[in-house]
């Protein structure tokens, strides 16, 4: 008599997610949230600072 096969599964390692994926989840996870809004906060005035509407900051002449 034949021997009986035996199946042996390959081990499937698990999937590691893509560099985009994992970037957003670090970006929203609640342990973030401080780092993110500083970062954002920071973002607009930077871009407030070099805009036009920073002459309102400016005294009057």
């Amino acid at each position: 008599m034949a021997p009986k096969r035996v199946v042996v599964q390959a081990r499937q390692e698990p999937v590691q997610p893509s560099f985009f994926k994992a970037a957003y989840e670090e970006v929203t996870s609640p342990e973030n949230r401080s780092l993110v809004t500083a970062a954002g906060l920071f973002a607009a005035g930077v871009a407030f600072l070099h805009s036009s509407w920073s002459e309102i900051l400016l005294p009057p002449v």
